[in-house]
């Protein structure tokens, strides 16, 4: 199965996260599919920048969100618009 996930990245108690797809069975931050995009928390106002476009392609093709990256993808706007999408593939 594929996941949507956090990889962490950046120095040693200051971290930066990669959003990535990677398949549920490798590390944290071992091998990966794509960089979807990226995550920084220790900026004032968190820093989130997320490609819609290939967000949506990996839920569209049955990739998982973790816990965080759902939140990240929701405060983005990228769970509404898969939504929308699945709701109006239904209507079809």
């Amino acid at each position: 199965m594929i996941r949507l996930r956090l990889r962490r990245m950046g120095a040693k108690k200051r971290p930066t996260y990669r959003v990535v797809a990677a398949h549920s069975t490798a590390p944290r931050d071992g091998a990966f599919l794509e960089i979807i995009g990226h995550y920084n928390p220790r900026t004032e106002l968190s820093t989130i920048v997320i490609d819609e476009e290939k967000a949506l392609r990996w839920l569209r093709n049955g990739a998982q969100p973790s816990e965080r990256v759902a939140k990240l993808l929701k405060i983005v706007g990228v769970t509404e618009k898969f939504e929308q999408l699945k709701a109006s593939s239904a209507r079809k």
